[in-house]
């Protein structure tokens, strides 16, 4: 019997990893001890509602304005203790955020084995996205198994020195995690998401919240969807608005009171990926949204000038637009008006996975301790 602590803190790495804990459950030949830090309390609490997961620790470390240094100290601090009373025999990290950083350093310190899910993404800018581009590099050198979402992250891990009998292009989990919650038929939690989408007009969603659009950026996101709305009012645009007091103190004054923006609450998961497969289009800054898009047939318009997930935009159903007005503006207006534009954007091309992704990373930890020997199919893009 194995032990996995799989440790998570925010809504996006949770939604992620919820699909992994749910498989290896499955197992009898391993104990699963799921670990929340906590690091984005109220959301996080709605998506371990949604995957019926309870955290066998809860660090609750956030703290409201904290520094990145102090969040830090509190999440390295803490999960100490922890991985010194379970003592698990590997611990599993997803994605880029300071929990993901900080449980690899937790783990090495202890000297135990890591797995980092969605292993291998890159921008090659420091601080673009900041801080999560260098929580992904360091991560990725204290890390035993890579699971890489696509063969491009793994070619990112090989030209860093990352040898590839550690690497397994497992395909990405949020593909799993959407198979499992996006329904034909869904019954939304809020009745203002079933009147929008229950009439005729377009709904285009829009979320910003990235540490590096804080500021100046965010008034120009705003300015250029509040422009949008002006130019097209028989068009609702949504806005969950993310808690984090910098961004909302933004936001509600420039696009307050406007008949069809709608800025609300942010969304349960539940709400939220079957509100994305019913609306038009996306305009967001968000890095899951640029998987959860294409795997929805829905057109991606980025708030940013580089990504960490080029697959899409090779097959054209994202576009980066940056934070410039008049891109974000001349793009977003062209979608709503160019129906062929439109279809060459919208098209079901999904690099990111199969929805087999969490399959092939438990089998992967079952072959690393040695429980089974099968050899990995690992994920191709068709």
């Amino acid at each position: 019997m194995k032990k996995i602590a799989v440790i998570f803190g925010t809504r996006p790495d949770t939604i992620k990893l919820a699909p992994v804990v749910e498989r290896l459950r499955m197992k009898d030949d391993i104990t699963v001890v799921p670990i929340a830090t906590a690091q984005h309390r109220e959301m996080l609490d709605d998506v371990l509602s949604v995957f019926r997961i309870t955290p066998a620790y809860d660090l609750d470390v956030m703290i409201q304005k904290q520094s990145l240094s102090d969040l830090t100290q509190n999440i390295l601090v803490k999960l100490d203790k922890v991985l010194s009373i379970e003592q698990p025999d590997m611990v599993v990290v997803q994605g880029d955020t300071a929990t993901t950083f900080v449980a690899a350093l937790a783990a090495f310190y202890h000297k135990v084995p890591v797995a980092h899910v969605e292993a291998g993404l890159r921008t090659n800018s420091k601080y673009y996205p900041f801080p999560e581009e260098i929580y992904r590099r360091l991560t990725s050198h204290m890390v035993d198994l890579h699971f890489t979402p696509t063969p491009a992250a793994t070619k990112n891990l090989r030209k860093e020195g990352i040898g590839r009998a550690s690497i397994v292009c497992t395909g990405n989990t949020v593909i799993d995690a959407l198979k499992m919650t996006v329904q034909k038929h869904y019954t939304f939690t809020q009745s203002l998401l079933s009147k929008l989408t229950s009439t005729p007009a377009k709904n285009i969603i829009v979320t910003a919240h990235r540490r590096e659009n804080i500021g100046e950026p965010l008034h120009h996101i705003c300015t250029a969807i509040g422009h949008l709305a002006t130019i097209n009012s028989d068009v609702n645009f949504i806005f969950p608005v993310h808690r984090n007091p910098t961004v909302r103190e933004v936001v509600f004054p420039l696009l307050g009171n406007r008949s069809n923006i709608y800025l609300i609450d942010p969304l349960q998961y539940g709400d939220f990926v079957n509100l994305v497969a019913l609306s038009e289009f996306i305009i967001t800054d968000s890095g899951g949204l640029q998987e959860e898009g294409p795997a929805l047939g829905k057109p991606v318009l980025v708030l940013r000038d580089v990504t960490e997930r080029p697959e899409a935009l090779k097959f054209g159903t994202v576009k980066l637009v940056g934070t410039d007005v008049k891109t974000i503006l001349k793009t977003a207006q062209k979608l709503i008006d160019d129906k062929k534009f439109y279809r060459s954007m919208a098209r079901v091309v999904n690099p990111y996975g199969d929805g087999k992704a969490s399959d092939r990373i438990v089998a992967s930890l079952q072959s690393y301790f040695g429980i089974k020997s099968k050899k990995i199919a690992e994920f191709t893009p068709r």
